[in-house]
């Protein structure tokens, strides 16, 4: 009986005790929720907007719908597959656009430079704020429904779909336009008279996410002397990619042909920027990047040519050699340090089926044969007979040839064979400069016969010639202005400062070649084809 009763105390004391445990819990959480937020004695409060420097009307972000809007503002800014750069220039883990060590470029083209920026002052100056035509709808590429919406999938897939999948109902301020990833936005702003504009606010994003978007696919490029990749990314935009091949300070041999030399990652890289310097604007943007070989193109390829190449070399990095016409061997395979590669990542252009491309024989091929000449080269009037063949005889194809001409003299380009242009606009309209990987293999010599166009024609736009003026002066130094624009790439040094003096030289041969031809002129107006009236 005794030990029962004892029983039960206990139980009834254990009971009691657990009600006022509950009991002072109910209490401190009545007199927590019945305090004014401004007396809680909490160490977490965000901060006052005097205190973390915003200005006093500044409306903290807080609460969980804000917080779900912060977090889609975040994922639409990377487009769902953004990883940080390999390789960004004194750039922290934490770096963001508009912090030292990003590559940018301002909204205004200045390629996002600071004060004392020679780029800045560069695209300041009147010749480089000459305004294009009234772009209308017939020299648009591409005739865009402004109805048509973009978004990825909610399932996490990262795929774009049409409108007729996605939300009917756009964020307030946004149209159909804002969906659309930037590769494809810069696809729909390629017009008849510039592949992308001066003051291009997608240009940031399009080579940070050349330089950093997720990759999904590698296969190998069909055609073509030496192995290509094109990369896909979760957006379904697409990369060429060029392996690197040789070191920065390394020169093609003077034994060397023209056709037999390599093709230079960084050459890729460094003739976008100096496309864009001269004004031209008809190289597709370009990025350079580190590749894991095996994460990014081994594990993820679905071309078993290409997946039958890979082999640990001696050494223990991991190697690659593909299938095309040159350099696709073991003895010529592209190695990592062990997995890590360089390349150069170019947006690719619309898709030929959706855009057609015409290519065109340069009048000034060369032969591509070790013994024989082209008939330019034995020709000194060969210009006479170029000037009589559609479509040289008319228009400004033959002008803008020539701008192709300085544009590969400046870089040392032998290997322009063809230029392709879009089929939609004929012939008026501006030559692609694709392909400028065989540029910029040496600098202690230069190539006076790529200036054959320009020598034996004696005639360049009057903005080309004015602009080239412009960069051989102290304050645009053509050397200054390509060293500073390449800074910003993530595999900056991209070029061998031999390479950048290279320039000033260069730049100082095709203004003395244009010397000549006014010295024998009657007037100037023969040689400077007067492209820009009363707009400079």
């Amino acid at each position: 009986m005794r030990r029962q009763l004892q029983t039960l105390l206990q139980r009834k004391f254990k009971v009691g005790l657990l009600f006022l445990l509950l009991l002072a819990l109910l209490v401190h959480l009545a007199m927590d929720l019945a305090l004014p937020a401004a007396s809680r004695p909490c160490g977490c409060d965000a901060k006052t907007p005097k205190a973390s420097g915003l200005p006093s009307d500044s409306i903290m972000l807080a609460g969980p719908k804000k917080l779900s809007l912060r977090i889609l503002q975040d994922f639409s800014g990377s487009n769902g597959s953004l990883e940080k750069s390999p390789r960004l220039q004194g750039a922290g883990p934490h770096t963001r656009a508009g912090e030292p060590g990003v590559q940018r470029w301002r909204g205004d083209g200045d390629a996002g430079r600071t004060e004392g920026s020679k780029l800045v002052a560069l695209f300041e100056h009147p010749l480089y704020n000459i305004p294009v035509p009234e772009v209308t709808e017939k020299d648009k590429l591409f005739v865009v429904n402004p109805m048509e919406k973009f978004s990825l999938r909610s399932s996490g897939s990262d795929e774009w779909v049409s409108s007729s999948k996605a939300e009917t109902l756009l964020p307030t301020g946004k149209t159909a336009y804002d969906t659309y990833p930037t590769w494809l936005k810069f696809h729909v702003g390629i017009n008849r008279y510039e592949l992308y504009p001066r003051r291009d606010p997608l240009m940031p994003t399009l080579l940070r996410d050349l330089a950093t978007q997720r990759i999904v696919s590698s296969v190998q490029k069909s055609g073509g002397t030496q192995l290509k990749l094109i990369m896909t990314f979760p957006n379904y935009g697409q990369a060429l990619f060029k392996p690197m091949k040789q070191t920065r300070d390394q020169e093609t041999p003077i034994d060397f042909f023209y056709f037999s030399d390599f093709e230079r990652h960084n050459a890729e890289i460094a003739a976008f920027h100096l496309d864009r310097i001269l004004d031209f604007r008809r190289i597709p943007p370009v990025s350079g990047r580190l590749v894991n070989i095996t994460k990014e193109i081994r594990d993820i390829t679905t071309d078993k040519k290409l997946a039958k190449t890979f082999f640990i070399s001696p050494a223990g990095n991991v190697c690659f050699y593909g299938e095309c016409s040159y350099y696709c061997s073991t003895e010529h395979a592209l190695c990592g340090k062990p997995d890590q590669l360089e390349g150069s990542m170019a947006a690719l252009l619309p898709d030929k089926t959706l855009a057609k491309r015409r290519s065109w024989r340069s009048p000034w091929r060369r032969s591509y044969h070790k013994s024989k000449k082209a008939e330019w080269e034995l020709n000194p009037n060969y210009c006479a007979q170029v000037r009589e063949t559609p479509p040289y005889d008319r228009g400004h194809r033959l002008l803008d040839l020539i701008d192709m001409t300085v544009l590969d003299f400046l870089m040392g380009n032998m290997d322009r064979h063809h230029y392709e242009t879009f089929e939609k606009f004929g012939n008026d309209t501006f030559l692609l400069h694709l392909d400028n990987g065989r540029g910029f293999g040496t600098h202690s010599r230069d190539e006076p016969s790529i200036l054959a166009p320009l020598q034996q024609c004696c005639s360049i736009k009057k903005s080309t010639y004015l602009r080239l003026q412009l960069l051989a002066t102290q304050p645009y130094r053509l050397s200054d202005l390509l060293r500073e624009a390449l800074a910003t790439d993530p595999l900056a040094p991209v070029l061998a400062e031999p390479h950048l003096r290279a320039l000033d030289r260069r730049l100082g041969k095709v203004l003395a070649a244009v010397g000549r031809c006014l010295a024998r002129a009657a007037s100037p107006e023969e040689v400077l084809v007067d492209d820009v009236g009363s707009r400079v």
